[in-house]
């Protein structure tokens, strides 16, 4: 059964269409009524067992799932992966709203007023003439909600390394902390690897780590004036090694030899022409 849908965004936000509320509103609503029963009495041991700590790890995982769905996989696949992820919400709003906190129903309208009141372009008259200024909006509205003292502030500190050390420098450089372009973030890099070098040559294990962090945090930064993500970029490296990782191990066994009895200059050759098979013909 094909499902309504609302004749347009206008009609949508202001006076959405009554078959398309329903529908959305029941299918919400039937979510929670499902999670509600399998924390309840007679529901699942396992679900029953969750608490908002042991449920961390599974917020994480499936926020990382709807990731790889958009990456290579199908609609349908994406539409699988945001439900896992739409679960965890759901799971927490639950456990929050027997603790006599919140429900899920509180998560949805507190998301909703905050997108309206971080839209003054949208729903309150401002004038908003291109992205950058929209931006500004954003920014202004949600310092106000957060009270917050530092440009940096709001970054989560559980955020993989690499992607915090981009975000919290994109923060800085919105108020002028940055260099004017990538020839200062290349100079400072040969500058940290040189004290890098000093470090290992010292054999001093705490300045090592330490100068080993500013030549990462400096790639970072030479990453974003680029205008690519730093992220991004070593998983792409990452994705390259696994496959020509595995091509090499196939390679090795279909000759009949193992691994670890391969001399790595054997494998170091397997390795290019792992390498050279994966190029584009253009290159």
């Amino acid at each position: 059964m094909e499902r309504p849908k609302p004749a347009d965004d206008e009609t949508f936000l202001t006076k959405p269409d009554e078959s398309a509320r329903a529908s959305f509103g029941a299918a919400f609503e039937r979510i929670v009524g499902i999670m509600a029963r399998l924390r309840g009495p007679g529901g699942c041991p396992w679900d029953r067992e969750q608490t908002l700590d042991t449920l961390k790890p599974y917020l994480i995982e499936e926020a990382y799932e709807v990731i790889e769905a958009l990456e290579g996989g199908t609609p349908a696949h994406h539409k699988e992966e945001l439900g896992d992820l739409l679960l965890q919400v759901i799971f927490q709003a639950e456990l929050r709203r027997r603790e006599g906190e919140f429900d899920a129903a509180d998560v949805a309208h507190a998301i909703a007023d905050k997108l309206v009141n971080r839209h003054p372009h949208v729903f309150a008259g401002l004038e908003a003439e291109g992205v950058a200024q929209a931006f500004l909006h954003w920014e202004k509205k949600k310092a106000e909600e957060k009270g917050r003292r530092s440009v940096i502030d709001g970054v989560p500190r559980h955020l993989p390394a690499l992607l915090r050390a981009q975000r919290i420098t994109e923060k800085a450089s919105r108020v002028g902390f940055d260099w004017p372009d990538a020839a200062g973030p290349r100079q400072k890099l040969s500058e940290e690897l040189e004290e890098l070098r000093n470090a290992i040559e010292a054999r001093d294990p705490a300045a090592i780590e330490h100068e080993l962090g500013d030549v990462l945090f400096t790639v970072v930064n030479l990453s974003r004036q680029l205008g690519v993500s730093a992220e991004d970029a070593l998983n792409g490296t990452i994705n390259r090694f696994v496959e020509r990782f595995k091509t090499v191990e196939a390679t090795v066994k279909e000759r009949g030899m193992t691994m670890e009895g391969t001399s790595l200059e054997i494998l170091d050759t397997l390795w290019e022409e792992a390498k050279k098979a994966g190029e584009p013909d253009d290159l």
